[in-house]
């Protein structure tokens, strides 16, 4: 977990002022990948229970605008954020219980994948979204668990 420190240094190194629903957002993002933004709003609640709906929506638009935040948006899913950024990782969802899992680089350097043709467009990042099922959801009913 990213000291309070790591934190105002990552705000700052983005030139974004540093403000405690910042800093809370930035700490739940780091802890918990994938997060909707419910989700981060119930844990920024608990260190800060003031915090307004609107004031997590106006921190995850400026840490995703900065580029200390990631907005991905599966087919289907509300939007998620995560921390890891800058490195074109992949992901991994299923279909069936919503699971997201961060995958490397496909093949070779960002952005990993070459398309067929640019069309003249300077590619600088790829998005690959792989569909399935996680181990739990695929396993036989009878040895599944169930996720919630």
């Amino acid at each position: 977990m990213p000291t309070d420190q790591e934190l105002e240094m990552s705000l700052r190194g983005a030139a974004l002022r540093v403000t405690r629903p910042r800093l809370a957002v930035l700490a739940v993002l780091r802890e918990h990948a994938h997060a909707t933004t419910d989700e981060v709003l119930g844990r920024v609640r608990v260190q800060l229970p003031e915090v307004s709906h609107q004031a997590v929506y106006d921190v995850l638009r400026a840490l995703t605008t900065a580029g200390l935040v990631r907005r991905i948006e599966p087919q289907g899913s509300v939007a998620r954020y995560e921390a890891r950024v800058g490195d074109n990782h992949h992901h991994l969802v299923c279909r069936s219980c919503a699971r997201i899992v961060d995958v490397d680089c496909v093949v070779g350097a960002a952005p990993c994948l070459t398309p067929s043709a640019s069309h003249g467009f300077t590619v600088d990042e790829a998005e690959v979204v792989f569909w399935g099922l996680c181990p739990q959801c695929s396993a036989p009913s009878s040895d599944r668990k169930e996720v919630l």
